[in-house]
């Protein structure tokens, strides 16, 4: 699936997804301890990456107008002749910071909102010049006026932060929705959590159609955020197998909260057939690039050889590293001291030896 879209800065890292202090609130159970889990085992022979690539679905990609003009030769002066608001941007993609400057601000100055995007994305990363967010605000701010969407959610986050400038909470809801409303795809995944906030008992009605848009465009938080909502039936009719859907593309698009609910809704079989050893290559994956919740479960797996063949040392291991992160249980506690001490000590060594991904 594709990533998210819109991004009026042309090849510039997407900003932060979450919003300071926002979530979805629903019932999702992450924190408590190890829920039972269905019986089964087997050996995991293949690597998560490639398990994650061959569960994808294929989606067609629509280039638009320019792709159809590259395939069928256009030559035509305006197709070869580019604009200054183009030739500013693609200084600024080939890292020539200086000279985007120097091209966009006459542009910004005479009112273009690309330009003035543009200037407020070098100043709030500081590419190739200090860092200034009180600048970067003020291009902002000029460009969300033009009705530019990319500028309208930057500054949004920039007045619900309030370190650049007085916090305005309302203003950043309207600057959300307005770029939500343009179809900017990370604007309606922050409206939409703005949306449940407001009403928590009964936002997720209207909320659910933005944190669809945002799913469909590739949001993985969003394509979460639809998991739970029809895990839930919040906003939506509830629907395990469309859970479970959404769970898995969440999944597949690397956000490791989906992993781990994903691989926990495998081996248990919930919304679907149970496939243990696929649950615990997801699990696995997430451990390894050390989410907590993960670790905990994957040492109960290895303890019980579920969805892999039964390591007490794996599972010695992979329980110190819960105990260290405090994301341990009774269940692995009494294990880990019912080992003999060289066992123990073994574990408490490879746990040294542990790196993240």
């Amino acid at each position: 699936m594709s990533r998210p879209v819109g991004s009026a800065v042309r090849g510039a890292p997407r900003m932060k997804r979450f919003m300071p202090g926002l979530c979805v609130a629903l019932a999702c159970g992450l924190a408590a301890p190890a829920p039972a889990l269905a019986a089964g085992s087997g050996d995991q022979s293949d690597a998560v990456g490639k398990l994650i690539e061959s569960t994808k679905s294929d989606a067609s990609q629509d280039k638009g107008p320019a792709a159809d003009k590259a395939s069928t030769g256009d030559k035509s002066p305006a197709a070869t002749k580019p604009s200054p608001s183009d030739m500013a941007y693609g200084a600024f993609q080939r890292g020539y910071y200086l000279t985007a400057i120097e091209l966009a601000k006459p542009l910004a100055n005479l009112g273009d909102p690309a330009a003035q995007t543009l200037l407020g994305e070098i100043y709030s990363r500081g590419l190739g010049v200090r860092r200034d967010m009180k600048e970067a605000a003020r291009w902002y701010e000029a460009a969300a006026k033009a009705g530019n969407a990319e500028a309208q959610f930057r500054y949004a986050m920039i007045l619900l932060d309030g370190s650049a400038v007085a916090p305005d909470p309302a203003k950043a809801r309207d600057l959300m929705k307005a770029a939500a409303d343009q179809g900017l795809p990370l604007a309606e995944y922050n409206y939409a959590q703005m949306l449940i906030e407001a009403s928590p008992s009964g936002g997720f009605s209207a909320a659910a159609g933005y944190f669809r848009k945002a799913a469909e465009a590739g949001v993985p938080e969003a394509q979460y955020a639809m998991s739970q909502l029809f895990a839930n039936g919040r906003g939506v009719p509830e629907n395990l197998a469309r859970a479970r859907a959404w769970l898995q593309t969440s999944a597949n698009n690397g956000f490791d909260t989906a992993q781990i609910d994903y691989g926990i809704w495998l081996i248990n079989g919930k919304g679907g057939p149970a496939e243990p050893k696929v649950g615990f290559a997801f699990l696995r994956h997430a451990a390894e690039l050390g989410n907590p919740i993960a670790i905990n479960r994957v040492a109960h797996l290895y303890k019980d050889g579920i969805g892999t063949d039964p390591d007490k040392a794996a599972a010695a291991m992979w329980a110190v590293l819960a105990k260290r992160l405090k994301n341990s249980d009774p269940g692995l506690d009494d294990f880990f001291r019912g080992l003999d001490p060289q066992a123990q000590k073994a574990a408490l060594e490879a746990a040294n030896r542990f790196r993240t991904r």
